[in-house]
């Protein structure tokens, strides 16, 4: 009776088969995703951004380099120069200084990288009171407009009724002229940009510190590890990934720096040839002299060297993490 019902119920399955007894069961056929289940709704998704970009950024670089190889007509127009511009630009005096001034205070502001460190271990401390409130203040400046914090540090650094010179003046220390002294203008503009990026910094290494888990720092506790040894053996290594991203922004926004300059400064002012960046140059030459195939030039100068710099700092990065 069992050998019977084993031929019955072999016999349907042989016919779906092909008539082959003990052959598998064929595998389900897939169903074919239509346009609106597959590749149409990340192009949906994407579309604005990939829009935005090649309008905003792709256009305008390209733009740029075409433009720098024509040279403005008088009365509108351009013509074709080839080369000319960027001859022109590597024969300047006034590169030489601008790259000086701007390569200085890029370094400058790097010191600010350190002090974000610094500041953000101290709020990531258990017990700290207030904590809310220091990270509020300390992220003030982000949502400040850069023309009000260039105008209020102006009064600041004023050498006739500064609040500076005034808190000098208590401890008897002479004030100064901080922004039209050749020698203190660009140190004063950037104390001013590190103290500008503070927040954003210290933002970046707080998720960064959070992100770190608590089972290391107790691992450390338990094999007898200071403050200053977990700092230096722990912290600083698990957090250099923020620390490389927050480098390279500031690299790059450093490179780029003009608004402070134009808003401390102003015109005519005697500092200018000792705080004029690319930036700086490039506005003069496009905006004041109306050369804007120079200007493209310039601008184009800027982005290959912002290019080679991150190029290296991600090389670098690579470099540090194979050595730890």
């Amino acid at each position: 009776m069992s050998d019977l019902i084993a031929q019955r119920t072999a016999a349907p399955i042989a016919e779906l088969d092909g008539g082959r007894p003990g052959a598998a069961a064929p595998a389900p056929r897939r169903r074919r995703r239509g346009p609106g289940q597959s590749g149409w709704w990340a192009l949906v998704f994407i579309g604005p951004t990939a829009v935005g970009l090649l309008a905003f950024y792709l256009w305008p670089t390209v733009r740029t380099f075409i433009l720098s190889f024509t040279k403005s007509g008088p009365f509108g127009g351009s013509e074709f120069v080839g080369l000319d511009n960027y001859v022109r630009l590597l024969e300047d005096p006034e590169l030489i200084g601008a790259l000086r001034n701007t390569a200085v205070y890029t370094v400058l502001v790097l010191v600010g990288i350190p002090i974000a460190v610094g500041i953000a271990a101290l709020l990531n401390t258990t017990g700290l009171r207030g904590r809310g409130i220091y990270r509020t203040l300390y992220f003030i400046p982000v949502v400040t407009m850069p023309a009000a914090i260039a105008l209020v540090w102006r009064m600041i650094y004023n050498g006739d009724y500064g609040v500076l010179n005034e808190v000098l003046g208590v401890f008897g220390i002479p004030g100064n002229s901080w922004l039209t002294d050749p020698t203190t203008a660009l140190v004063s503009i950037a104390v001013v940009g590190i103290w500008a990026g503070l927040g954003t910094n210290i933002v970046i290494f707080l998720a960064g510190l959070q992100g770190i888990p608590d089972t290391v720092m107790e691992a450390a506790d338990l094999d007898g590890a200071g403050p200053v040894r977990k700092f230096v053996s722990i912290t600083i290594p698990l957090l250099s990934p923020s620390i490389f991203f927050v480098s390279v922004i500031s690299v790059i926004g450093a490179l780029q720096v003009f608004d402070l300059i134009y808003m401390m400064l102003g015109q005519n002012n005697p500092a200018m040839p000792n705080t004029r960046t690319i930036v700086y140059l490039f506005y003069e030459a496009g905006f004041l002299d109306n050369e804007r195939g120079y200007a493209a030039a310039i601008a184009f100068l800027l982005l290959v060297i912002i290019l080679v710099l991150t190029v290296v700092q991600f090389r670098l990065q690579k470099k540090w993490v194979h050595y730890e």
